[in-house]
């Protein structure tokens, strides 16, 4: 079923990237997994600026071989940078999370000023909306946006977490809200914080399970000021403007969770075909035919619905109308890289939960952050289930 959806500029394109990225970032996957490297990441992330990979979701800026740039790209993109190195890919779509709402929204004197940088590779761009009181549930949110009309800026005071590229990133996007007295979803809005703003600090590092060297954590904004020119859109419009960004990302999301499953299922085909166990090939026991025969279906089956749903954004759907597709996209591949990871774990054995005998292990702790970030799996099917029941209003 590989690549039954793109068409042949698509598929010369996954060849073009997946040669790239074998030159620019398989050589640096260890430092990054076992160093801890960020330097490493930013090198490979100012490569793919360089050569213009990070401009595929800009038609007007990008000046590749494409004739029709656009998410189905980003999402390759993503998949085959997941292949071979998960952390340094949420770097990147963390990055394009960033400069998609500059492109759209941001005043054109805002995004001359951030855009081009991050596109170029750079500058690191970060998105910052959870909190400790919010997650999905954004109308937890405790981040006010305030607006001094005396001075004509926008003051920032919250505490952001699991930020991704929190300490390293040259330019946030906030959302907080601008009217408290708003119903919840409508009183939302988002500006730009370049580094370096007074009262922009970073409390915490994480440390994960997975995912070395990519740097997340705390952002504070104590009394931060910006610029009114610095909103994205209209304000209180936030919630629009996080709506399209999450539909983005959960697209590139369904990329990312196809490239890890691939990644493991290479590995478990690998060892079925070449280990020996009572005197046959391990892949001819069927408890072992018919784990791999349930990571196909499931990775077959992850790579139409997500670029279904890239080619929909691609074709003008977008807003409500790609929540769903978007939605099932990330469920779907992201639940199958953990599955795969788990399974790839089991086929291998002892193999499987040792450093010293490949990758993995790492897979498998790299893997379990993707049914998370995001939008967990259960808000994925909160959003599907309001699509499919129109009359109710599901209770979360």
């Amino acid at each position: 079923m590989r690549d039954f959806i793109l068409d042949d500029a698509d598929k010369t394109f996954r060849v073009e990237a997946s040669e790239f990225l074998a030159r620019e970032l398989a050589p640096r996957a260890r430092a990054i997994e076992h160093e801890d490297s960020w330097e490493a990441i930013k090198a490979v992330v100012r490569a793919l600026g360089e050569a213009g990979y990070l401009k595929l979701m800009f038609a007007d800026l990008y000046r590749g071989s494409l004739a029709r740039p656009g998410l189905t790209h980003a999402t390759i993109l993503s998949e085959e940078s997941a292949y071979i190195n998960y952390a340094f890919e949420t770097t990147i779509a963390t990055a394009l999370s960033c400069a998609y709402p500059l492109h759209r929204h941001a005043t054109a004197a805002v995004r001359d000023r951030y855009l081009p940088g991050i596109v170029d590779g750079h500058t690191i761009g970060a998105i910052c909306v959870t909190e400790p009181a919010a997650g999905s549930d954004t109308s937890g949110m405790q981040t006010r946006i305030e607006y001094d009309a005396a001075r004509d800026e926008y003051v920032i005071h919250g505490l952001k977490r699991y930020i991704s590229n929190a300490a390293v990133a040259d330019v946030y996007i906030v959302y907080g809200i601008t009217d408290p007295t708003a119903p919840p979803g409508k009183g939302m809005s988002a500006v730009v914080v370049p580094r370096g703003t007074p009262g922009l600090s970073f409390p915490r590092r994480y440390t994960f399970m997975g995912r070395r060297g990519c740097v997340v954590g705390e952002v504070e904004f104590d009394g931060c000021r910006v610029p009114a020119e610095n909103l994205l859109g209209e304000p209180n419009a936030g919630s629009r403007i996080m709506v399209g960004m999450f539909n983005f990302e959960r697209v590139i999301l369904g990329g990312s969770g196809l490239g890890v499953a691939r990644s493991a299922f290479d590995i478990a085909t690998r060892h079925a075909q070449t280990r020996e166990a009572f005197g046959q090939k391990l892949g001819c026991k069927q408890l072992i035919w018919s784990k791999i025969a349930e990571m196909s279906w499931r990775i077959d089956a992850a790579e139409l619905l997500t670029y279904r749903a890239a080619k929909l954004y691609d074709s003008g759907v977008a807003g409500k109308s790609l929540m769903k597709p978007a939605a099932i996209a990330k469920l779907v591949a992201t639940e199958t890289a953990t599955y795969c990871a788990n399974e790839t774990v089991q086929v291998l054995g002892g193999d499987g939960i040792t450093a010293e005998y490949g990758r993995a292990e790492q897979i498998y702790r790299d893997s379990r952050a993707l049914p998370i970030v995001g939008g967990t799996s259960e808000m994925a099917k909160y959003l599907i289930a309001s699509a499919d029941l129109p009359s109710l209003k599901p209770n979360l």
